[in-house]
C-alpha cells in the first residue's frame, strides 16, 4: 500500500460544488450541498505491471501472480525473487482448510521461473475446476534426492509418482500463499480493452488490460481507496466468492473462498450503497479497508459490507474507520453486510 498523507477532500471535490468542512468531535469529514455531488480523486485507476510465474497443471501450462504469503521469510523470498512486493500476511494461516488448494514448490532441482528459481510450480486445480479452485494454496515443498536426475514435472501424479519412486522428498508445510491465477488451458482473467483513466468504469469490462506471458507481466488496473486511517490505498480485483459479483467485474467464481466469511483469514471491507457519487464499485464514493498491507489483521481476502446513508442528500465524505463508527453512533448510516454476508472479493493491497 501507498503511505500518503490524505488529501483535504475538499480540493478533489468539483469545482462548481458548494463545500464545506466539518469536525465532529475531532474526526475530518466533509460534505456537499448539492445533491449528485461527485467525489473526483485524482489518479483514482492507474495501470500497474506485475510479474507472472508459470506453472503446471496436468501438462497444460498456467500463469498467476504472488501476492501475500503467511511467513515472513517465504515472503522475503518471493519478492527477492520475483522484484515485486509480496506481504507477509499472518492472518492467512486462519484460513479453513476446505478454503485451500495445494501448490507444488520445487527447492532444487531443474532451474526455472518456478517460485523458488527452480522447475515451475505444479498446482492442483484451476478456475476450469471451479467447485476446486482456491486462489489460496498450501505450500508443498518438493526435493530431488539426486538432483542429477532432476527432469520437469509437469502434474499432481507426476510428483506423487517420483515420489513413490523415492526420487523426490514431499514435504508439506503451514506456509499459505496467496496465487490469483491469470491464464490456464484456454482461458484467462477478462482483459478490458480501454485506456485506464478516472472516469472508466468500475463494473464490467474486466481487471487487467494486458497478460505477455512472453515477458511473464501482467498488467493489472489498481483502484484507489482509502485505508482505516485514511492514507491512500490501490488494490487489484483476482476473484471472489459469488458468481454474479464475480462476472460484473470480470474476475475468477471462487466458491470455495466463501468459506473465509466467517474466519480471521478474512477482513473488512467497506463500499457505499448511496451518497456522495464516485469511483466505488455502486458508483459512489471508494471504500474504505479495515487493515493496511502490513498490518496485523490484514488479509487481502475482503468480506464486503454497503454503508448505505439514511438521508442520502447530506451524504459526507468519509476516510476513516473513525468516520464510520462516528456516522454509526449519529444513525447517519446503516452497514449491511453484501450478499448476506457470503461475498468475499479477493482485493490485494498493491504498492505503485
Amino acid at each position: 500500500y501507498i503511505q500518503i498523507a490524505a488529501i483535504t477532500i475538499a480540493s478533489i471535490l468539483t469545482a462548481t460544488i458548494a463545500v464545506t468542512s466539518l469536525n465532529v468531535e475531532g474526526i475530518h469529514i466533509t460534505s456537499s450541498d448539492n445533491e449528485g455531488s461527485k467525489l473526483r480523486l485524482a489518479f483514482t485507476n492507474v495501470a500497474k505491471e506485475i510479474p507472472m510465474s508459470k506453472g503446471y497443471y496436468e501438462d497444460s501450462k498456467v500463469y498467476f501472480i504472488h501476492t501475500e504469503a503467511s511467513d515472513e521469510t517465504f515472503a522475503k523470498q518471493i519478492t527477492d525473487m520475483k522484484g515485486s512486493k509480496v506481504v507477509y500476511t499472518p492472518a492467512l494461516k486462519m484460513a479453513p482448510s476446505e478454503t485451500l488448494s495445494k501448490v507444488f514448490i520445487f527447492d532444487n532441482g531443474v532451474d526455472g521461473n518456478g517460485t523458488l528459481g527452480f522447475q515451475p510450480d505444479v498446482v492442483d486445480n484451476t478456475p476450469a475446476q471451479t467447485d476446486d479452485y482456491s486462489p489460496l494454496r498450501t505450500v508443498i515443498f518438493v526435493t530431488w534426492f539426486d538432483e542429477a536426475n532432476a527432469r520437469e514435472l509437469k502434474s499432481v501424479d507426476e510428483v506423487i509418482e517420483a515420489w513413490l519412486n523415492d526420487e523426490v522428498d514431499i514435504k508439506r508445510s503451514d506456509i499459505i500463499v496467496n496465487m490469483p491465477m491469470v491464464k490456464w488451458a484456454d482461458d484467462m482473467l477478462k482483459i478490458r480493452d480501454e485506456p485506464i483513466t478516472d472516469e472508466m468504469e468500475y463494473m464490467g469490462g474486466g481487471q487487467i488490460t494486458n497478460i505477455d506471458t512472453e515477458n511473464l507481466i501482467v498488467t493489472f488496473i489498481a483502484h484507489r481507496g482509502w485505508g482505516p486511517d485514511g492514507k491512500t490505498i490501490y488494490y487489484i480485483v483476482t476473484d471472489a466468492s459469488l458468481k454474479g459479483p464475480a462476472d460484473m467485474m470480470g474476475v475468477v467464481y471462487a466458491p470455495k473462498t466463501e468459506n473465509l466469511t466467517r474466519s480471521s483469514a478474512a477482513v473488512d471491507l467497506f463500499q457505499f450503497g448511496n451518497g456522495i457519487k464516485g469511483s466505488g464499485p455502486m458508483g459512489f464514493q471508494s471504500g474504505i479497508g479495515a487493515a493496511n498491507a502490513g498490518d496485523i489483521n490484514y488479509s487481502p481476502m475482503w468480506r464486503i459490507s454497503f454503508i448505505k446513508w439514511n438521508d442520502p442528500d447530506n451524504a459526507k465524505v468519509l476516510e476513516t474507520l473513525n468516520d464510520i463508527n462516528k456516522m454509526l453512533e449519529l444513525e447517519a448510516i446503516e452497514i449491511t453486510a453484501a450478499e448476506d454476508g457470503k461475498l468475499i472479493v479477493n482485493c490485494p493491497f498493491i504498492e505503485l
